[in-house]
């Protein structure tokens, strides 16, 4: 009797945990929403359909190609590396963002700033090739081929947590293009 009531604690533990983890994982997301940094960064969306998950953009972006002069690190930058991309609101009053400078540890921020974690994907010649994890957003069924037709007027919405974690919240029509 003493052994069953040992093994029922330790599958209501098992059972607890992944509660537990389910609920800090949807908390997690949440928290992004409601105390996240949005920021704004221009993209172009290309290749619009999974057989799967149903139609998608993928998004290449601006800072996701950028010049090796703009690595802000002791040794060069290796193929594969955790980055940081130092940005700046241009001043436009649209709440873009541009890079300013490729970190391999996270720099602060000052005012209109903000780092967005990536990885180096590759360098070829003189170009850093990023990735920030933000590249695929999702769309109902049927609307990718009319989003990459207005790629030139979308910017992305990005959420950025105090504690580094990064949510693309969605599409927005770039005024300033119309």
């Amino acid at each position: 009797m003493i052994r069953s009531k040992g093994r029922r604690w330790i599958v209501w533990a098992a059972v607890g945990l992944q509660l537990l983890a389910l609920v800090l994982l949807a908390a997690s997301n949440a928290a992004v929403e409601r105390y996240g940094t949005e920021i704004r960064l221009e993209t172009a969306p290309v290749d619009p359909r999974d057989l799967f998950y149903g139609d998608y953009v993928t998004l290449s972006y601006e800072i996701s190609t950028l010049p090796q002069s703009m690595w802000r690190g002791d040794t060069p930058p290796k193929t594969n590396e955790r980055a940081y991309v130092l940005l700046r609101e241009r001043g436009e009053g649209d709440g873009v963002f541009e890079a300013v400078g490729v970190y391999r540890g996270r720099p602060s921020a000052g005012a209109g700033e903000a780092v967005l974690p990536a990885r180096l994907d590759y360098i070829w010649g003189d170009q850093l090739q990023l990735e920030y994890g933000l590249e695929r957003y999702y769309v109902p069924e049927g609307t990718g081929k009319a989003l990459e037709e207005r790629a030139d007027s979308l910017l992305v919405a990005v959420k950025l947590a105090p504690w580094g974690q990064v949510k693309l919240s969605g599409l927005v029509e770039d005024k300033a293009q119309d």
